[in-house]
């Protein structure tokens, strides 16, 4: 489940590819600079999955990183003049437009959250910093045996601020732990994060984590678009409302969606005892 190597001509730090059937792969491609995270890689994150947000051939996304790790981190050398050297003429001035540099890099991660297909991201090496933003934005998390996750914004003088300590918070059922990897900036290994729930599966290499990725996503993209990109979207409010709010959202959303000929179709295959990939759903 490998792009052919080189980023996609519209990205330089992106390589995308379709391993599958309605199947994306979208993989951070900077691996001679650890897939650290510069200001093209905030803009292409956008522009990829608003993209994806809009393809009626894409079900279901997997997102890895290329090279030795997942990824590094923000490129702090790349990134520095706009954190350290923000424009305005003023404290005021100088405030708002920092307020926006900040505001634009949370919708690199934020928009992984808002695309309606789930994302499955594949985590092998080390997961540093952003790199923990990016992957609590995300539905599905794998890691390989190796693996490694550090929250690392303390450690460069600075509270994590486009993500992390808004979603992992609750990733995790234990706010004491999320509070002690925030505020030490200790390192994670895999069979913690597979405890604490921050993974749900650990594959021995990458290989073998790149093959349960691809199939985990086809067993997603093989059900009715409605149902999935549905319950991504009902999951994601209840996460973030109470149950009574929860279920007045899913009611009103399924008011239209049980209108879907999906269901028919889904009821008329288990009926046959078939599986529901054998039915041909329309694009959505």
């Amino acid at each position: 489940m490998s792009s052919s190597g080189n980023p996609t001509p519209l990205y330089t730090t992106l390589a995308i590819s379709h391993p599958a059937e309605s199947i994306t792969h979208v993989e951070l491609h900077r691996p001679d600079k650890r897939n650290s995270m510069n200001k093209a890689f905030s803009s292409e994150m956008v522009d990829c999955f608003n993209a994806i947000t809009g393809d009626p051939d894409c079900r279901v996304v997997v997102v890895s990183g290329a090279g030795k790790i997942f990824t590094s981190g923000i490129d702090l050398m790349d990134l520095a003049g706009d954190i350290l050297q923000p424009e305005g003429e003023d404290t005021a001035r100088i405030s708002w437009n920092l307020r926006r540099i900040i505001t634009k890099y949370q919708e690199t991660f934020s928009v992984i959250e808002k695309c309606p297909k789930p994302v499955v991201v594949a985590v092998h090496g080390a997961c540093i910093g952003a790199g923990v933003d990016l992957i609590t934005a995300c539905d599905i998390r794998l890691c390989t045996q190796d693996a490694w996750f550090q929250v690392k914004e303390v450690d460069i003088g600075l509270a994590a601020d486009v993500g992390t300590l808004q979603r992992l918070p609750k990733v995790f059922g234990s706010r004491s732990l999320v509070n002690e990897l925030a505020l030490t900036a200790r390192k994670m290994y895999s069979d913690e994060a597979k405890s604490s729930g921050l993974v749900s599966r650990v594959f021995a290499d990458k290989e073998a984590m790149m093959a349960g990725a691809l199939e985990m996503a086809g067993e997603i993209a093989g059900r009715s678009p409605v149902a999935v990109q549905g319950t991504k979207v009902n999951l994601i409010y209840s996460r973030d409302h109470g149950v009574a709010e929860g279920l007045d959202y899913m009611a009103t959303w399924n008011m239209s969606m049980l209108q879907t000929q999906d269901v028919i179709k889904s009821a008329q295959a288990a009926m046959e005892k078939k599986s529901p990939k054998t039915v041909a759903y329309s694009k959505l």
